[in-house]
Formats: C-alpha cells, sequence, structure tokens
C-alpha cells in the first residue's frame, strides 16, 4: 500500500505539515507478517470467553455475573477518560487522586501502558488511516479491529513513531510509576482481584471466577475499544468532516464508553467530551463533569460554539447531525 504523499491536512483545525523527508522517501513494498504468539494467545482468550459465557448461563453465581459486568465500566473510564482524554489528548487536567484512580482502571482493561497507548493514539490522529496508522482502516475492518495486533508493525508505523513525542507521559510520576510496575500491576489489577473478589463476596469456585471474572469480563473490555477503531471508522455520520473515515455513530457509542462520536473527535481532538452532545451516550464525560464538581477534574477544554459552526460549514454536512434538537449548530 503506498504511503500517502499530500503535503498538507488537518487535525481538528490545526494544519499538519508533511516534511520533504516523508514525501521523498521511497515506497517499499509491504509483506503482512504474521506474528503467530499473538494469534495463539487471542485465539485461546475467545474460546476461552465462549467457555466463561456457558459457565454464566448454566453455573455461575449471580453475584459473580454482576460483579464481571461491573468491571466494564471500570474499564472503560481507564481507557477512555483516563488514557484517551486525560493523558493523550491533555483534554483535561486531573488532581493527584483521580489520576491514580485512571491508572487503576487502565490497568484493570490491559491495553498496554499510559506511555504507548498515548504514543500509539497519538500516532493514529497524526496519521489517521495511512500506513503509518497502526489500525489504518484502509486495510479492512478486521485489521482495524484486532488484526493490527495479530501481525508485525507496518514499516511506517514503526517509523513516524519514532517522532512522536510523548515525553509529557512520563513527566507525570503516576504513569511514570504504572509503566515502572506494569506487569505485576496488571496481573494484579486485570486478573487477581477480579478472579479473588467472587469467590471471596459470593462463594464462586475459582474455575468460573477464572473464566468469567478474568478472561470473559477482559475479552468483552477489549472489543469495546476495538469497536472504536472499526465500527466507528466504517459505519455512521460525518457531520464535521465529510472527507475523513471516522464517523459519528451513535448507535455504538454506548458500547464504545462516549467514543462512538468519531468523526467529532478527530474533528476537535481536544474537547474533553469527544461529542458536542454533553452527556448523551457518553458516560465518560459524565464521569468527567462529576468529577468536575468535587474539584478532581479541571481545565476541561472543548470548542467555541462559533468554531464548530464554522468547521462544520467549511468541512462537515450540516443536514448528518443526528441528534439536531441537542446540537450547537441549530
Amino acid at each position: 500500500m503506498a504511503v500517502s504523499t499530500e503535503s498538507r491536512r488537518t487535525e481538528g483545525d490545526e494544519v499538519v505539515e508533511n516534511n520533504e523527508e516523508d514525501q521523498k522517501t521511497p515506497v517499499v513494498p509491504f509483506k503482512r507478517q504474521i506474528v503467530w504468539r499473538n494469534v495463539f494467545v487471542f485465539i485461546y482468550l475467545h474460546a476461552a470467553s465462549l467457555y466463561g459465557i456457558y459457565l454464566a448461563i448454566f453455573y455461575a453465581k449471580w453475584g459473580s455475573i454482576l460483579l464481571a459486568l461491573g468491571g466494564l465500566p471500570i474499564s472503560g473510564l481507564g481507557s477512555s477518560a483516563g488514557a484517551h482524554r486525560l493523558w493523550c489528548h491533555r483534554a483535561y487536567k486531573a488532581k493527584l487522586p483521580l489520576r491514580i484512580f485512571l491508572m487503576l482502571c487502565n490497568c484493570l482493561c490491559l491495553q498496554n501502558d499510559l506511555y504507548v497507548w498515548t504514543r500509539d493514539h497519538r500516532l493514529h490522529h497524526k496519521y489517521s488511516d495511512t500506513d503509518a496508522d497502526p489500525h489504518n482502516i484502509n486495510r479492512g475492518f478486521f485489521f482495524a479491529h484486532v488484526g493490527w495486533l495479530l501481525c508485525k508493525k507496518h514499516p511506517e508505523v514503526m517509523r513516524k513513531g519514532k517522532t512522536i513525542d510523548c515525553s509529557d507521559v512520563l513527566q507525570d510520576p503516576v504513569a511514570a510509576f504504572q509503566r515502572k510496575y506494569y506487569v505485576p500491576m496488571v496481573a494484579l489489577c486485570c486478573f487477581a482481584i477480579p478472579i479473588y473478589m467472587p469467590m471471596a463476596f459470593f462463594g464462586e469456585s475459582f474455575w468460573n471466577a477464572m473464566f468469567i471474572n478474568g478472561i470473559l469480563r477482559y475479552v468483552i473490555s477489549l472489543h469495546m475499544t476495538w469497536l472504536v477503531n472499526s465500527a466507528a471508522h466504517t459505519w455512521g455520520y460525518r457531520p464535521y468532516d465529510r472527507h475523513i473515515r471516522p464517523t459519528d455513530n451513535p448507535a455504538l457509542a454506548m458500547a464504545m464508553f462516549g467514543e462512538g462520536f468519531h468523526n467529532y473527535h478527530h474533528t476537535f481532538p481536544s474537547d474533553y467530551a469527544t461529542s458536542e452532545y454533553g452527556d448523551i451516550l457518553n458516560p465518560a464525560t459524565t464521569f468527567i463533569h462529576m468529577m468536575a464538581k468535587i474539584g478532581q477534574a479541571y481545565d476541561l477544554k472543548s470548542p467555541s460554539r462559533d468554531a464548530l459552526k464554522k468547521r462544520v460549514l467549511r468541512t462537515g454536512d450540516p443536514t448528518q447531525s443526528y441528534f439536531k434538537a441537542f446540537s450547537n449548530r441549530v
């Protein structure tokens, strides 16, 4: 797949210039290389999840199932309100107790440490839907959803990834601590505690707890995040920028924990709400609002109403607004 040669494009209201080195780099044929270890790991996780569903239906205690379901929004906070909006986009600021809480939530969802998560996502925004995008939708729905984790990175992802500055993340001692002790922290937060809790509170068997509260919960949380990379770059509306692949997909917004307004997010990436509709279908935004009320979250960033309208008129399609009654454009 050829590398994009455009010399200039927009990300939100910022213009990103591709340097001469990028444009002169020769296009090298790329051959996909499968990482079979990852393939077998994910096959096992999904097979174990199916077994977990069987156990949940026929053998598990209701308390165990409720605990597993309760872990999903906590995982969602770790990736959405934490890694995505706080550390990656710096869309708001958080005091130490909230940062610690979100870091632990991020350990629960096990999607790489905050530094790596931020690097990959900033790369995705800067080179969205090109060969330098880690989960480039132009390589197919399956690739954008999970396939990118099953093969070696495209050379452009490796090359451009080295140019992404994430030093600000490690300046936060909370993120630096997580990176240093990531393996024991995810072992504790993602598996040990979730498996122990139903055993301690409801007398659940270790077998049921491992497959339901450990593996099944984890795999569901992964797909909740992966949908942003696949479905939200495929189906939906493009009211803010009709020239890009990301879409607004309210039907999937709750499953994505509020990240379903993706056309908006790629147009205004520094908005803490990732949507112009506030709390509507956006649990992570509701959480941030709650934290702001008690003084834990502050400096919440969002574009002005005038900037939003101008951008829609310049690049968008105002007729595609899904929630016109709540829109700042009307």
